[in-house]
């Protein structure tokens, strides 16, 4: 069981603007709910007791809505209002709330209608042993909100490489299982986390795993509707399955 994640929360969200002008991208409601709920309320139904989050834009609004939640994971602010650090310094800053044991490494724009509970299933394909970092994977003919070519390619053996031709069939997800010491020998300062990505694959240590289920990224308004819509008809399904069951 994986009992700790990072979620990260700091950006700006300036393709989300005008929604972003008095908020962070973390707060903007996808369906009546902030999109960092959405994803605090994922890592509770797969048994994560504390999250991490870092904090940016519009911070103090931010941090004020996560005291008032009353249930899901333990929440530990990672304070990066004098500096944004990204996604790869921003892990860097948290390593000491982090823990040594293998973590989730969420991004707020990720919600998805599944078919059986991703994170789980993200669990179950975890192996220690043989793994470094485990990508969750959103297969580009079941995805919405993205249009671009695809990130990586998947060999049977579930490791991953980047995209080496035109397309690809998978994007990243924006979720991850990771093991925090790969990131000790990085500094604390502003860079992606695709340079931890790059070590990792030279080492053989990078693998994907296909999510059950169907992707929004949510990154402007548009996708947003979008979202909501899918999410909408996701919710009148499961409700009418349960009414005939």
């Amino acid at each position: 069981m994986i009992k700790t994640a990072m979620v990260l929360a700091a950006g700006h969200g300036t393709r989300m603007r005008p929604l972003t002008d008095d908020r962070s991208k973390a707060m903007i409601e996808v369906g009546g709910k902030p999109l960092i709920d959405h994803m605090l309320d994922r890592l509770a139904d797969a048994g994560v007791e504390r999250a991490v989050v870092n904090i940016h834009a519009h911070a103090d609004h931010l941090e004020a809505h996560l005291k008032k939640r009353t249930n899901g994971p333990e929440i530990i602010i990672s304070d990066e209002r004098e500096q944004l650090l990204e996604t790869g310094g921003g892990v860097v800053k948290a390593l000491p709330l982090l823990g040594s044991d293998p973590i989730f490494i969420c991004n707020i724009d990720a919600v998805w209608a599944e078919f059986e509970p991703v994170l789980k299933a993200l669990m179950a394909a975890w192996d220690p042993a043989l793994m470094d970092e485990l990508l969750l994977l959103a297969r580009r003919d079941m995805s919405l909100g993205h249009d671009g070519a695809g990130d990586f390619d998947l060999a049977d053996t579930g490791h991953i490489s980047r995209r080496l031709g035109e397309t690809s069939k998978y994007y990243y997800s924006g979720v991850q299982i990771f093991k925090p010491s790969l990131a000790k020998s990085f500094p604390t300062e502003k860079f992606s986390r695709n340079k931890i990505w790059d070590a990792s694959l030279k080492t053989f240590g990078l693998f994907g795993s296909v999510m059950p289920a169907f992707w929004m990224h949510v990154g402007d308004p548009k996708s947003k509707k979008r979202a909501e819509a899918v999410l909408e008809q996701a919710s009148k399904t499961e409700a009418n399955l349960k009414g005939t069951a």
